[in-house]
């Protein structure tokens, strides 16, 4: 095992909290040697009941309802946030100014004003920082980003990216944090949508300029389970978002949770002069390429769309259970896990960062003020 240790303090232990639980306990399974090791030390969440099932079921030594005792802790160096997101911005500015390295779940705060306060801190200080965008370690997507980056689709020319779930189809499904717009700052669009924006943006490069579309289908819902009382919906079931880039590339981006049938369904098409790529999320093992080089003669040649077998090609020194098993979606959280906890033994800093979360709520925001305004809207910073 490693020389390092690293004392862990989550806040927030719903369910991304117990994802990345599971992978801080799952790296010196999967990766050998391991990066550093990790001691879970500290849970908080809301209540303290809860607080303390999460100390139980996660296996970290003490609870509490109040997360400035964890930044206290000595033994503590690593402040993992997994809470409904408008209470980032106040764990993360706290973490960051008690020296704590931070990993953060998408996305990075509910509006654009609160993303660059935690920018600013970040950029003044020199911990080791990290967003939750865990489908950048598919190695589908890794190899789509090499065939990219080696000039193999030309020049990029369109694209298509979608996430689809089906999870609020039910108009009974009760209120929640995510469908409170001053605790989610959006609805798809923040949910899912921040996904498919940042992967867009790895592959493709900077957003100029957006032109959106919000829906909410269902615009009331019951205040809590079995109750008869209804309240107004006020984030986006459904967001359709054109994307103009930098390099010239113009596509769409759709994020849906009442897409009905769908599971988690991640999509990605992109076109190229020269070739393309297409992805889904639910056939995770693949990467699909198209070469427009080949000939076409006779009778087609050898052009088509060819399966690449991406499977578990994980980098080294991930080792278990080796390349050729089925992968599926708690590696990917595990691999993103890697990233950060190697960054923060060498200490050293790469993508995805903060600042990867705060260009992601750049064209989140602008799409809020197309979806309210109409018409193109320009990203800030571009």
């Amino acid at each position: 095992m490693s020389s390092k240790q690293f004392g862990v303090g989550m806040v927030g232990y719903g369910f991304i909290g117990k994802m990345h639980t599971y992978a801080y306990k799952s790296i010196p399974v999967y990766y050998d040697p391991p990066p550093a090791d990790v001691r879970l030390v500290g849970v908080c969440t809301s209540r303290d009941e809860t607080a303390q099932r999460a100390a139980e079921h996660g296996g970290y030594e003490f609870c509490t309802t109040d997360y400035h005792e964890l930044l206290e802790r000595d033994d503590i160096h690593i402040i993992n946030c997994c809470t409904p997101n408008h209470l980032h911005g106040d764990v993360l500015i706290d973490a960051i100014g008690a020296g704590k390295h931070v990993y953060c779940d998408k996305p990075l705060a509910v509006n654009l004003a609160e993303a660059q306060e935690i920018l600013d801190v970040v950029e003044r200080s020199s911990i080791v920082n990290q967003m939750t965008f865990q489908y950048r370690f598919v190695p589908a997507i890794v190899r789509a980003k090499q065939l990219i980056d080696e000039g193999l689709l030309g020049e990029l020319m369109s694209f298509r990216a979608a996430y689809l779930h089906s999870g609020y189809v039910d108009p009974n499904r009760p209120m929640s944090w995510r469908l409170d717009k001053a605790r989610s700052g959006g609805g798809a669009l923040f949910d899912l949508g921040s996904h498919v924006l940042d992967l867009v943006r790895y592959l493709l490069g900077e957003c100029r300029e957006v032109f959106a579309t919000t829906r909410t289908f269902i615009s009331r819902r019951p205040a809590s389970k079995g109750s008869s009382e209804l309240v107004d919906v006020k984030v986006d079931d459904l967001v359709l978002v054109q994307m103009r880039m930098e390099n010239g590339a113009l596509g769409t981006m759709e994020a849906s949770r009442i897409a009905t049938g769908a599971n988690d369904d991640l999509r990605l098409e992109i076109h190229g002069r020269e070739g393309a790529i297409r992805f889904e999320l639910m056939e995770p093992n693949w990467l699909y390429f198209y070469d427009n080089r080949l000939g076409d003669e006779p009778i087609g040649g050898k052009k088509g769309f060819v399966r690449i077998e991406t499977v578990q090609r994980f980098p080294r020194p991930a080792a278990f259970p080796g390349p050729k098993f089925t992968v599926g979606w708690e590696r990917f959280h595990i691999a993103c896990m890697y990233n950060f906890l190697n960054n923060v033994a060498k200490g050293e800093h790469s993508p995805p960062t903060l600042y990867d979360g705060f260009k992601v709520q750049e064209v989140m925001e602008a799409a809020l003020v197309s979806a309210e305004k109409g018409g193109w809207v320009r990203i800030l910073g571009t």
